[in-house]
């Protein structure tokens, strides 16, 4: 299985960031070791593109620099994601 990239898009000071960064980690930890996950943070305070793309609507997660979600982590769906075989 492929590696997946996950990437979460947020600011510091953000709680539904820190409320995202919480459920990623907790899905990470629960999926199969043989899965390998490569999680990056990018803040929208230091990177102007993502600061204009995305400033209303952070948290912003990417799997594979696509939009999975934003706002509010679904950790089944993200864990589902994630479990799912690369295209």
């Amino acid at each position: 299985m492929a590696t997946k990239r996950l990437t979460l898009i947020g600011k510091p000071g953000c709680h539904l960031c820190d409320d995202a960064r919480d459920a990623i980690t907790h899905v990470i930890a629960e999926l199969s070791p043989e899965l390998t996950i490569e999680l990056t943070e990018q803040s929208i305070l230091e990177d102007e593109e993502l600061r204009l793309k995305y400033s209303d609507e952070i948290p912003v997660v990417l799997i594979n620099d696509r939009v999975h979600t934003i706002w509010r982590v679904d950790p089944a769906r993200l864990s589902a994601a994630l479990q799912e075989e690369s295209e």
